[in-house]
């Protein structure tokens, strides 16, 4: 499924801006205002944006594939 997509979506007012996403998915997270903020909304997979929502201390990340709208992550 090379044309599969996931949508990166960052609660921003409930993001504590520890880093963490920024830490462990550079090339997908960015802090701006101290705050997470995705680089793009939309990506192709990748398991570092898995591992950024699970490791948020507050669930402020959620991943969801695109066309289907399921979360992948965090686990509910």
């Amino acid at each position: 499924m090379a044309d599969q997509l996931w949508r990166i979506e960052v609660d921003r007012t409930t993001c504590l801006g520890s880093g963490m996403c920024t830490g462990l998915a550079p090339n997908h997270f960015t802090l701006v205002e101290g705050r997470s903020s995705p680089l793009t909304d939309l990506v192709p997979p990748d398991d570092l944006l898995i591992d950024a929502a699970e490791s948020c201390p507050i669930e402020a990340i959620l991943i969801r594939e695109e066309e289907s709208g399921a979360i992948l992550a965090p686990e509910q």
